[in-house]
């Protein structure tokens, strides 16, 4: 199955991993669908208080 999406390697603390598998597991996502749906809603949040984050922007 062909994707679009970035590979990239992920350290967390242990007990931030196992809090976020058990998470997933009820949520009945994997891991990384997890990670990738929390960081979504984090992003949605600060977007609106602070407006639109532009993509691409070579000034960061």
């Amino acid at each position: 199955m062909a994707t679009d999406k970035r590979v990239f390697t992920l350290r967390l603390q242990e007990s931030n991993f196992e809090k976020i598998k058990y998470i997933a597991n009820i949520n009945k996502r994997s891991i990384a669908m997890q990670i990738e749906y929390l960081i979504e809603q984090h992003i949605e949040e600060y977007e609106e208080i602070n407006g639109s984050i532009p993509i691409g922007d070579k000034n960061l």
